[in-house]
């Protein structure tokens, strides 16, 4: 079953479903499945907006929804950036606070009759979101992270992009190609002179960004497209039918 694209239209960060909608919807299913969002605020080079991280996590969120029938909660908008605090405008919260936000929000799906929550994460600092999902499922509570490092590499070969993993780390060639297609409106000037590269961070943990990085950007946002960032989150859509599997079975065998 297929979301409806008017209702996935209207979205912006925040969804505009009312409780008959999630009523209706869950009455179409065997089981719930909800999605949420989580991203950050911080900095992002100087033609970036600080909320990228969160709209890239509302963007693969709201392709889901499209694509399948699940509950598309409004986004956890600052998490763990630590690591960008030499930067003006990054807002933090701890592990722990980000730990608990998830639970309790797990907790609160629970009581409501929504037992599986997909976690979209948008940010490589949110660390933490995988100690969630791994000591929830240990309890026997349905719940994922998503994507996975396997399901951004698929997404990169589909799409085109030439950039690895390893060297797009912040500000790169994905960010700037998705924010290019779902929000074109909010980049500045400069991303097509701002690449810088250094793959070598392994002391970012204890040095910051500001320890490998002077602008904000490690990657190649030149190479960015509208083109490409669409491709990427039809990837992202694709892949996100595994997950969608796996856990409806689950809840249908237990």
């Amino acid at each position: 079953m297929n979301g409806s694209d008017s209702r996935t239209a209207a979205y912006g960060l925040v969804p505009a479903d009312t409780t008959e909608d999630v009523r209706s919807r869950g009455a179409e299913v065997s089981t719930q499945v909800a999605v949420l969002p989580v991203g950050s605020f911080e900095q992002h080079g100087p033609y970036l907006p600080l909320a990228t991280d969160t709209l890239v996590a509302c963007a693969v969120a709201r392709e889901i929804a499209a694509a399948y029938p699940v509950h598309l909660l409004p986004p956890v908008t600052i998490a763990c950036s630590h690591e960008h605090a030499a930067w003006p405008g990054t807002v933090s919260i701890s592990s722990v606070t980000l730990h608990a936000v998830v639970r309790d929000i797990a907790d609160s799906l629970r009581r409501s009759g929504v037992e599986t929550l997909v976690v979209v994460n948008g940010h490589g600092g949110n660390y933490v979101l995988g100690n969630v999902v791994q000591e929830s499922s240990a309890r026997g509570e349905r719940m994922a992270l998503f994507p996975a490092a396997e399901d951004w590499e698929t997404a990169l070969e589909r799409a085109g992009v030439v950039t690895s993993l390893l060297t797009d780390m912040h500000a790169g060639e994905i960010e700037t190609s998705i924010l290019l297609h779902a929000h074109p409106e909010l980049i500045r000037p400069g991303y097509e002179t701002s690449d810088f590269v250094a793959d070598d961070r392994r002391h970012l943990l204890t040095l910051g960004m500001s320890g490998y990085t002077e602008s904000g950007v490690i990657g190649r946002p030149s190479l960015g497209s509208a083109e490409k960032g669409k491709a990427l989150l039809a990837s992202l859509a694709d892949s996100f039918g595994a997950y969608f599997s796996m856990l409806t079975a689950e809840a249908a065998e237990s």
